[in-house]
């Protein structure tokens, strides 16, 4: 039997205005809504046997101090209740079909993804952390995402939640290093909260602020 994966959903790394909020949010679960339906309305065994839904480590909060494994609740601020309604979507897939939601970390790759976004700040300011440069940042390489959806969608043992992030979480400052290094910059002026808030407004956060998240089932699963 055939898979479907769902990673559909407006970017998140703009500035918010309550238009945006609300595409953020309806992207993610009305896409989510047709991709169920459209499996519902197929005869049983004609259904794929595995659907894997993308889901953010954003569904945590965001925090300095805590951890965060997959049994983690979830957070109270807009990002996390984004988050609760696209998996609540995912879930509502017919039992017979085994439903793999990945909690994805900022994805890193020097052509697309989080670097992305960050690569034409580092530009204007050097290169140096974004924020405080203390908050962390659950990260994944491309690569090893598309490793871990493809192995979602073939090891029957991955169904539940699972965190899609490396297994050590950096600090914003070590990652603007590794980029620093990449673009042949040095990584030592830092990109002040300030500056940040006035390119992304509320969307700030996700840099201003992250969350150290541990892939913990994950590793335990494949």
């Amino acid at each position: 039997h055939e898979g479907v994966v769902n990673l559909a959903g407006e970017p998140i790394s703009t500035r918010w205005s309550p238009s945006i909020k609300k595409e953020i949010l309806d992207s993610r679960v009305n896409a989510t809504k047709a991709v169920v339906d459209a499996i519902s309305a197929l005869d049983k065994q004609d259904r794929p046997a595995v659907l894997v839904s993308a889901s953010a480590v954003g569904y945590y909060g965001t925090s300095q101090r805590e951890s965060y494994s997959e049994d983690s609740p979830s957070g109270s601020d807009f990002l996390a209740g984004v988050f609760r309604s696209w998996e609540a979507e995912a879930q509502k897939v017919e039992s017979n079909v085994r439903l793999a939601i990945l909690r994805i970390g900022v994805v890193l790759d020097a052509d697309g993804g989080a670097l992305a976004k960050m690569l034409p700040v580092f530009r204007i300011f050097a290169g140096g952390p974004l924020g405080s440069g203390q908050q962390w940042m659950s990260w994944v390489h491309r690569d090893d995402l598309v490793f871990l959806i493809i192995e979602a969608l073939q090891n029957n043992k991955f169904k539940g939640t699972f965190n899609a992030t490396a297994p050590q979480p950096a600090r914003m400052s070590e990652l603007c290093q590794k980029v620093g290094q990449i673009l042949g910059r040095p990584s030592w002026l830092p990109v002040p909260e300030f500056a940040l808030t006035a390119l992304l407004g509320e969307g700030a956060m996700i840099v201003v602020d992250g969350q150290r998240v541990l892939p913990t089932k994950t590793l335990q699963t494949g």
